[in-house]
């Protein structure tokens, strides 16, 4: 099959502040769909949200606070595309995004996560962002600073002596050419580096982020000595150490929290998987609900909006924009606390997959399976090519086997996959195989016994 050809987007100015390009809803349905099939209603809805993201920088000050982000909630069966529209709307957005799962929260004041830490953790990935960028923007000087203090290492300054001071300067611009040339990058320096150390800090970060945790680190990360240490490197790997070096010193932390701190509160995206895992169930509500409407009472202030307090500092989330997923098989949404239905005003319904749609995902996706199987083989010098009712009966077989057992959806085409090639990954590589065809017949061959048993299916597929 010939690539799908990469979408020519608008030249819009990005707003002031806010990273990307700036997609219209068509442009990032288009995007979308070059990854997940079907699901149009899903992708029109994010399409518009993330739109309005832009739209709302756009709007004069006096009415911008008052504009909300209207949050989706996608209700679908699981292997149906919900978690795909996230990643792929992680990277169309360019701005700080988190996916967390629900079930990993718990009440404040138990032991678990608390759900303040996606704030956090969304703070974080927006530093990091920012950081990326403005190192990149001073990598240029930061590779001239590098290269004079390997020139130092190389050629220490000597004496200061009018003729010996002459001579040191040819002789530096001798070794610069050379350095420059890559002749000198294996000759070994002696470097050093100051890092502050804290294990308390460390350990510390490892058992939570509540507010008390985050006082402590800064205050022990603070008031530890810093460590010097000293390595011996060749000239290229020392080149790579004191760029980065360099580069940070050069970076203004300041302006990169403040940064990271707009684009996290204005265009931040929080994906919420499985909420419906967190909605209380009359059967199962014996004793302290503290991992389901005890974590529904905690995510209201955050969605509503309010401030949290991270290690850079308050966040507030009033502009935050969340999507929430979930299957809601046992539950439903109007199991949720009303306060928490109400803010999720986008709900959007994701329909189950079946033989048609499998055809597709196999095929027409840039990323489709069928494209990373036969570019895994093609690592061992073989051809593999997948006949049309071959694909078809890959199709069929999945289709039938989440109808018998437990419906995963496009899933089940991962597992199908991997006992089909089984034997051919395992036997590759083979001088006598240069190429490959899997056919309708050799599919049925290899997969009917293990598709027509129900209880095989249920561990082999």
């Amino acid at each position: 099959m010939k690539a799908i050809p990469l979408p020519q987007f608008g030249a819009d100015e990005p707003a002031k502040g806010l990273p990307g390009r700036n997609l219209t809803p068509k442009e990032i349905v288009r995007e979308l769909d070059r990854y997940i099939i079907g699901q149009d209603k899903a992708k029109k809805a994010v399409a518009i949200a993330l739109r309005n993201r832009w739209r709302r920088s756009q709007v004069p000050d006096a009415l911008r606070d008052e504009i909300l982000p209207n949050n989706i909630i996608m209700i679908g069966p699981t292997g149906v595309g919900k978690t795909e529209i996230a990643r792929r709307l992680s990277r169309l957005a360019q701005a700080p995004f988190i996916k967390v799962e629900a079930s990993k929260f718990t009440e404040v004041g138990y032991v678990g996560r608390d759900v303040e830490s996606m704030i956090r953790e969304l703070m974080e990935i927006g530093v990091g962002m920012v950081k990326a960028e403005k190192t990149q923007a001073v990598l240029g000087r930061a590779e001239q600073l590098a290269e004079e203090r390997i020139l130092d290492l190389l050629l220490p300054p000597g004496p200061k002596k009018a003729d010996s001071d002459e001579t040191h300067k040819k002789s530096r611009e001798k070794l610069r050419r050379k350095l420059r040339a890559g002749e000198l990058d294996d000759r070994m320096v002696e470097t050093k580096s100051t890092s502050r150390f804290s294990p308390f800090s460390e350990m510390l970060s490892q058992m939570g982020g509540d507010e008390l945790t985050i006082e402590l680190q800064e205050m022990l990360s603070a008031t530890m000595p810093k460590k010097t240490k000293q390595r011996k490197l060749s000239v290229g790997e020392a080149r790579r150490v004191l760029v980065q070096e360099e580069a940070q010193k050069l970076v203004d932390m300041d302006d990169v929290i403040n940064e990271a701190r707009y684009r996290t509160e204005e265009a931040g995206i929080v994906f919420i998987d499985e909420i419906d895992k967190i909605a209380a169930l009359d059967s199962l509500s014996s004793g302290p609900d503290v991992s389901r409407e005890g974590v529904q009472r905690d995510l209201l202030p955050i969605i509503e909006g309010s401030n949290v307090l991270t290690k850079y500092g308050m966040v507030r989330t009033d502009h935050i924009l969340f999507i929430a997923s979930g299957a809601f098989h046992k539950a439903k949404p109007a199991d949720m606390i009303p306060e928490l239905q109400g803010r999720f005003p986008i709900r959007v319904e994701l329909h189950p997959l079946g033989k048609q749609e499998f055809c597709r995902i196999l095929t027409e996706p840039e990323n489709s399976l069928l494209k990373q199987y036969t570019a895994l083989v093609a690592a061992e010098k073989v051809k593999l090519t997948f006949t049309k009712d071959g694909v078809e009966e890959i199709a069929n077989i999945a289709n039938l086997v989440n109808e018998q057992t437990e419906n995963i959806g496009a899933r089940r085409l991962h597992t199908v996959m991997t006992a089909l090639l089984e034997d051919i990954l395992f036997r590759l590589p083979d001088e006598k195989t240069k190429r490959l065809r899997i056919t309708a017949t050799h599919v049925k061959e290899r997969l009917k016994d293990i598709a027509e048993s129900k209880d095989l299916s249920q561990y082999i597929l």
